[in-house]
């Protein structure tokens, strides 16, 4: 049962509308008893006489916590009976974001108290995600397997570390941090594509305009396509943030900053602000509306970057529907360098840090990813391997070689590059269109300078190379399991 019962949370199928259907096969024929007592020496006492030696069992007694405190909160406040509002009120919906390990409690044991003590609010939602290891191996902090946060802050800011968990979130399996990840998501995502959008943007406007931001029509077929787009993705991610699909929705932000860079390169403004300068006001005017509806979609993800936009906007307080028609000042103010990037000796040195307890890692490694007798590997190592269809947008060989060709692939959430040393079987215009399958969750690799963000599958029978391909056509972004 509780097998059935974690798959179908994970599947995020709502609770308040399907819980009966699901369960009702389950009670009919009887669940089996669970204790709720543990025979330990500290704890919270069970208040009966037959219990003498036993504690609450914390996932028990932890919940009933959830009430308590409000009605602290609400007699703290002065208004003694506000709790009710929160707990007796079926106009409030009760979201549990919680760990797979603790599916059964939120699920059936915490909702079946409250219905056998009067009207409460039952969950409405139970968004449960799976494991996150570090490193390769699971967190321990009593082995000092983790990263402290008041150690991570004096050395970095919160949103890079923010975002690096938001993209690779455990939703559906268990993931992994990497120190190595986290760098490659500052450089490459952080600072190559959302700070450099928005720097280059409103550093154009400081040299060029005196800091005057141009608010004029906008005409042509790319800049409908940034302002359509802007809508596009505020809805969709309000969609995939109201489902509790937070991954995705990161994801789907930084298409906006990358299809800024695009539209910027395109438009050419160094060059139109000379030769026509009515086009160049229609540029600038586009790329600071994308650059104001940031400020409001980034909030969820990157606050502090959300806010550092926001002082060079000077607009005010915003909602997310602001986004879609986002307000644009008549001056901006001081501009400030958004992200920073990083040296790659900041992997190795908080890979040392942790090598202190460098037993963790084999043991880690034992518990979560052990190789089975024959060379066999586990469902769970399979897993941890994510591929993708993905569609070639563009390919082009790599300057100074005959066997590497450079691609640019949609892997449905964004863009991304992989090259891939296939240039002596494949021209690359042969490749633009194909839908190809691709290794997503794979550190980012130089190749001759160039980076890599995936690897595409090959069939490789001698010196033959066969690149891997769908036989039906299927959205960019589809797994394939």
């Amino acid at each position: 049962f509780e097998k059935d019962l974690r798959e179908w949370i994970a599947s995020k199928t709502h609770w308040k509308s399907n819980v009966k259907r699901f369960c009702e096969g389950w009670f009919k024929r009887g669940l089996t008893d669970r204790p709720i007592t543990r025979d330990l020496s500290w704890g919270v006492p069970v208040p009966l006489s037959e219990a003498k030696g036993k504690v609450m069992y914390v996932w028990f007694d932890a919940p009933i916590g959830y009430i308590s405190s409000t009605k602290e909160w609400a007699k703290n406040n002065g208004y003694p009976d506000r709790w009710k509002d929160y707990w007796l009120d079926e106009r409030t919906k009760l979201v549990h974001f919680i760990g797979k390990d603790n599916i059964v409690f939120h699920a059936l044991v915490w909702p079946a108290m409250l219905m056998a003590h009067g009207d409460y609010v039952l969950p409405a939602e139970i968004p449960a995600n799976e494991f996150l290891n570090l490193e390769g191996a699971k967190l321990s902090t009593s082995r000092n397997w983790a990263i402290w946060l008041p150690d991570y802050l004096k050395k970095f800011s919160p949103d890079p570390l923010r975002y690096a968990l938001a993209v690779n979130l455990p939703e559906n399996r268990d993931v992994d941090f990497t120190w190595a990840d986290f760098h490659a998501r500052n450089n490459n995502e952080l600072a190559d594509i959302l700070g450099n959008f928005v720097n280059r943007v409103v550093i154009f406007l400081k040299r060029n305009y005196g800091g005057r931001v141009p608010n004029v029509t906008v005409e042509g077929d790319s800049a409908q396509e940034v302002i359509k787009s802007i809508e596009n993705v505020t809805r969709e991610m309000g969609n995939l943030i109201n489902s509790f699909q937070m991954k995705d929705a990161a994801r789907l932000l930084m298409t906006l900053p990358a299809l800024g860079n695009r539209y910027f390169d395109y438009q050419a403004p160094w060059r139109t602000f000379r030769e026509n300068r009515v086009r160049c006001d229609q540029t600038m005017t586009v790329c600071m509306r994308l650059v104001s509806a940031l400020e409001v979609l980034t909030a969820p993800f990157l606050p502090f970057t959300s806010r550092k936009i926001g002082r060079i906007l000077g607009t005010g307080e915003r909602r997310w529907d602001d986004a879609v028609t986002p307000v644009l000042p008549e001056q901006i103010g001081e501009t400030e360098i958004l992200f920073e990037k990083m040296e790659e000796r900041i992997i190795i040195e908080q890979r040392a840090l942790l090598g202190i307890n460098q037993e963790v890692i084999s043991e880690g490694a034992t518990a979560g990813s052990k190789k089975e007798e024959g060379g066999m590997i586990s469902i769970d190592d399979f897993k941890r391997v994510e591929l993708r269809v993905a569609k070639v947008i563009n390919a082009e060989r790599v300057t100074g070689t005959n066997k590497l060709i450079k691609m640019i692939v949609d892997i449905g959430s964004e863009e991304r590059q992989v090259v891939a040393g296939i240039g002596e079987k494949y021209q690359p215009e042969e490749l633009i269109g194909r839908s190809i399958v691709v290794v997503t969750n794979l550190q980012p690799a130089k190749i001759r300078g160039v980076e890599s963000n995936g690897m595409l599958l090959a069939a490789v029978d001698g010196n033959n190379i066969a690149v891997l391909t769908v036989d039906r056509e299927v959205n960019p972004g589809s797994p394939v399991s």
